[in-house]
């Protein structure tokens, strides 16, 4: 575990480097049924902040009913309407891993809150 947790802290400061992104926007933990996966997950998204951290950027965290929420307008939407709405948002044609769709997801809907939030102060709400 400690060399694949590794693997993922190098995997995402090589990213960061390599593409210089301002923010960084990850899912939060949600409960899961078997504790032992949960806890490994844990332990990778931790290792993927620290990557994020270390490299100076901030990192904003969204519940999957937020990015849910952003994408389809209902936070209960499952993963292929989730998947169907990063197509169409991002011009995707033919198929998709679920996994892509979802980190993309993450990505528009913190695009989205982004948005919204800098509409709010510029218009001083």
């Amino acid at each position: 575990m400690p060399l694949r947790l590794q693997q993922i802290f190098d995997g995402i400061t090589e990213i960061i480097n390599l593409y210089q992104p301002e923010q960084m926007a990850i899912e939060q933990i949600f409960m899961h049924k078997n504790a032992d996966s949960a806890l490994k997950l844990g332990m990778a998204r931790g290792a993927a902040i620290c990557a994020g951290m270390q490299q100076q950027l901030p990192v904003c965290e969204y519940a999957a009913r937020q990015v849910k929420q952003a994408l389809v307008g209902k936070g209960s939407a499952d993963k292929i309407q989730v998947q169907h709405m990063v197509k169409v948002l991002l011009s995707i044609q033919g198929e998709m891993q679920i996994d892509a769709s979802d980190a993309l997801a993450i990505a528009l809907a913190h695009s989205h809150y982004e948005q919204t939030a800098r509409r709010l102060r510029q218009f001083g709400s």
